[in-house]
């Protein structure tokens, strides 16, 4: 008699812990070019497809075309929509063969339904004739003028989720983006080039007051917006801290953890 009383309060306690257990996020990973076409997005692809596996808390399916893009039904077997995924990540250059209600149904998946969008490197130099898509993401690319090089970098947030696994200064060797329509009143920037390192006499910096922000995040209607522009070589891809940080801005994303990312000014050097 004892024995069944256990035995069913551990078949009670193991079914209270299945169902305490959060069920896998679900994230829409594309990776289409439309323009200069990066090495790196197959591997950051694959890493953010690896890690979601390690961690448990996310699947990815990856795409190269934007065919999911809407809240349609999309005909064919095991078709899937927006309404299946809790995040659409871009890593994706130029024009992307989306039509007007794929655009509209994009920012109304992150703006009213209260989903993530993560944009990876080239996100930016994406969409450059859709205007919403440059205020939801924050900014377009305007030019890398240093290319591939020592960034040094400095972290403006370390409270930020996965901004801790960086040093509060160092340097990388990463192609970092100069941004344009960039406004701080919007974003809340994490990661930022250190200018008083770097040569602003470089014919194409554009920008005069000295703000290359890097990573930043926004909160979107309902939605939570988060672009991190590292990660242009493979090499960045295998660094165990740009890793961590990456699963951390992830689980932000997916709305699994709290993060401030009310806009606020730079800060006095």
């Amino acid at each position: 008699m004892r024995k069944t009383g256990l035995a069913a309060l551990l078949a009670l306690a193991l079914c209270a812990s299945l169902g305490a257990q959060q069920p896998k996020k679900k994230i829409l990973f594309i990776g289409q070019t439309k323009g200069f076409h990066h090495d790196s997005t197959s591997y950051a692809m694959g890493t953010l497809w690896k890690l979601g596996q390690e961690t448990g808390l996310w699947d990815t399916w990856l795409k190269t075309d934007c065919q999911w893009i809407t809240k349609k039904p999309v005909k064919g077997g095991n078709q899937k929509n927006l309404s299946f995924f809790d995040a659409v990540i871009f890593y994706t250059t130029g024009t992307l063969e989306m039509d007007e209600s794929q655009k509209a149904d994009l920012l109304a998946f992150v703006k009213d339904d209260g989903k993530g969008l993560l944009g990876i490197h080239a996100a930016t130099d994406t969409f450059y004739d859709w205007p919403e898509y440059g205020e939801m993401i924050g900014g377009w690319f305007d030019q890398h003028p240093w290319n591939t090089f020592e960034a040094p970098l400095v972290v403006e947030d370390p409270g930020f989720p996965g901004m801790q696994y960086l040093p509060r200064a160092f340097t990388m060797r990463d192609e970092i983006y100069q941004a344009k329509n960039f406004s701080r009143e919007r974003v809340r920037v994490l990661l930022t080039l250190d200018a008083d390192k770097v040569d602003l006499k470089n014919p194409r910096v554009h920008r005069t007051d000295k703000d290359f922000a890097v990573v930043w995040a926004r909160n979107y209607g309902k939605g939570r917006v988060l672009y991190n522009g590292l990660g242009h070589p493979n090499e960045v891809w295998d660094r165990p801290e740009i890793q961590k940080m990456f699963v951390e801005q992830v689980k932000w994303v997916l709305g699994l953890i709290p993060g401030d990312a009310t806009p606020r000014p730079k800060p006095a050097p």
